[in-house]
């Protein structure tokens, strides 16, 4: 049996540090924690106040979201010297509880795998800016691609005819949300304006220029904007490179796995200097998701990576979060 190691507040500072370091849709940041100091685990909630019901109604974005965290948080644990233990949805009497990961003492040395990923956590962020169109080389792809694989999910990088097939997919989905009322004023919920004291939602300064060449379906978070805001007008570039990540299956533990495969994938890139950004409209529509899959057997497609050269573009805030406690039984 493998035995936990103490953790101190420090510790745990930075292990939730990097946890809500994880990208989640809208930056809704779904996730809760705690820690079971006898145990030394930490478990991994979903927050159900931070749900988009018309977006994402059966959760799977938010279990992605939370997956992603999950990895952030077994990257620091690595860094910090444990072997992260993981286990999804441990409890079928708490369904919230999505994940708990065991801070054990290493018997053969620290995951170095995971570990060297540290210093990409606090650089990753999505860059929703035009990229150079300069092609990312083809052994850095290789690694994106055994980073999915690695747990447990699959990234497919499409020729060019595939990847306008997938961007035509996506490009209908985001046509589909503007159209929908509903839809609009739920993701324009989540925009915040300049000078607003939030640390949830995307700032007006991170969503990005108006794609105006019809090549990139970027989503549009805000609608018409008020008198006195604007947004730059861009043209985005002529081949994208984007890929697809998707599971065998389509189980919540599945959507867990795929979103460490995620992150694990973003952190990659991270760390070769590539920018990344996700497209996920088309996962919205549950005839796009069929489409998207298209001919692959067993596939459960989850979103597209968007990656290539570029600027950075602007950040998103996080939440800072202290886990609770579990109660101690006499």
């Amino acid at each position: 049996m493998q035995q936990s190691r103490p953790v101190d507040a420090t510790a745990v500072e930075a292990l939730l540090t990097a946890a809500v370091a994880a990208p989640s849709i809208h930056n809704t940041q779904p996730w809760r924690f705690g820690l079971d100091a006898t145990t030394g685990t930490v478990e991994v909630r979903a927050d159900r106040r931070r749900i988009l019901p018309l977006t994402d109604p059966h959760a799977r974005a938010q279990y992605l979201s939370v997956g992603a965290a999950v990895l952030n948080l077994r990257v620091a644990a690595a860094h910090g010297g444990w072997d992260p233990v993981v286990r999804l949805l441990p409890d079928p009497h708490e369904p919230d509880l999505l994940a708990t990961v065991l801070l054990a003492a290493p018997i053969a040395g620290v995951p170095a795998g995971l570990a060297s990923l540290h210093d990409a956590v606090g650089r990753r962020h999505t860059s929703r800016m035009p990229f150079t169109g300069r092609p990312v080389p083809d052994a850095i792809v290789a690694e994106m691609v055994a980073a999915a694989r690695a747990e447990g999910a699959h990234l497919d990088v499409p020729g060019i005819p595939g990847t306008r097939r997938l961007l035509r997919l996506t490009g209908a989905g985001e046509a589909r949300n503007r159209a929908h009322p509903g839809r609009t004023a739920e993701s324009r919920a989540w925009v915040t304006a300049p000078g607003t004291d939030t640390p949830y939602g995307v700032p007006l300064t991170a969503v990005g220029p108006r794609e105006t060449g019809g090549r990139m379906p970027m989503r549009d978070f805000t609608g018409p904007l008020p008198p006195g805001l604007t947004l730059p007008a861009l043209r985005f570039e002529r081949h994208a490179q984007v890929a697809l990540l998707w599971t065998s299956r389509d189980r919540r533990e599945d959507w867990l796995r795929a979103g460490q495969a995620l992150e694990r994938t973003l952190l990659v890139a991270t760390v070769h200097g590539v920018r990344t950004s996700i497209l996920h409209q088309a996962m919205e529509w549950p005839d796009l998701r069929a489409a998207v899959a298209g001919s692959r057997r067993r596939c459960s497609p989850h979103l597209l990576v968007r990656f290539g050269y570029g600027p950075e573009g602007g950040r998103t805030p996080r939440a800072a979060l202290t886990p609770r406690a579990r109660p101690v039984a006499n």
